[in-house]
């Protein structure tokens, strides 16, 4: 009895030993640590904020439908967008020297400027009006301007609709702003007779600032002008995140809803 009471407990003993020596020889895991997130894809997008409803600030912030356009295609394909004000003629240029990637700023696509950079497909379709001072008679077309002092804004089509005007009438006087608001600021002074500038934005200033001070007269003309969104010409990669972008925004019904935010 007392010889198999010893070796049992010469056997536990040993076991035990044997449990202490592996357990020296085994490495404590390391702790597991949280991966840091992926850096963001930045998207540099330069506009020009005086073009409301399409852009515009209220303080630091960059309002309007083009706004929330881009940052829904920055976020459809992972991009973070940053988004800069600068003059309209600047727009460009930004992109040919790298310093933004991307232009939106309700800039219509015309085979002149297509030249300079490459175009998304289109976003919107726009179209000109002319806005006069709300007592303002006698004024309803493009030839009713001739021998007028009308206005547009730098670089766009109703910038060029007043050259046109007066490229048939040189007693026409045509002035052009570097802000659309300046424009129609300046009919309401009397130092214009007319603004010729883009509808959708024309009528956002009418039924907003300009209520009761200035009207829309006659029809849309220029209706087949689209926006688009421009890149640099040959960036390729940047076009289709654009693209991509804007497809899926359509598809999933995000572009809709930015546009009753604004339109309806």
């Amino acid at each position: 009895m007392k010889k198999t009471t010893a070796i049992i407990m010469s056997a536990l003993l040993l076991m035990g030993m044997l449990m202490v020596l592996t357990g020296c020889g085994q490495e404590t895991a390391p702790p597991q640590q949280e991966q840091p997130a992926p850096t963001a894809k930045v998207m540099k997008v330069v506009t020009e904020a005086g073009f409301a409803p399409f852009e515009f600030q209220e303080g630091n912030e960059f309002l309007g439908f083009d706004m929330d356009i881009i940052r829904a295609i920055g976020e459809a394909e992972g991009y973070q967008v940053e988004i800069s004000h600068m003059g309209f003629d600047s727009l460009v240029p930004a992109l040919q020297s790298d310093k933004a990637d991307v232009v939106i700023a309700g800039m219509s696509i015309d085979p002149e400027r297509a030249k300079a950079v490459d175009f998304s497909t289109p976003y919107f379709d726009a179209g000109l009006i002319i806005a006069v001072a709300e007592n303002t008679t006698g004024i309803a077309t493009l030839e009713d301007l001739q021998g007028k002092k009308i206005a547009g804004q730098v670089g766009t089509i109703g910038a060029a609709a007043c050259d046109s005007v007066k490229e048939k009438d040189p007693k026409t006087e045509v002035r052009i702003f570097d802000n659309v608001g300046e424009a129609f600021m300046e009919l309401e002074k009397g130092g214009i007779d007319a603004v010729v500038n883009d509808h959708p934005v024309t009528a956002y200033y009418i039924q907003t600032s300009g209520q009761g001070k200035t009207k829309m007269v006659g029809e849309v003309f220029s209706a087949d002008d689209q926006y688009g969104i421009a890149v640099k010409k040959g960036n390729t990669e940047m076009l289709k995140v654009v693209n991509d972008g804007l497809s899926k925004i359509k598809a999933d019904g995000k572009y809709d809803e930015i546009y009753k935010r604004w339109f309806d």
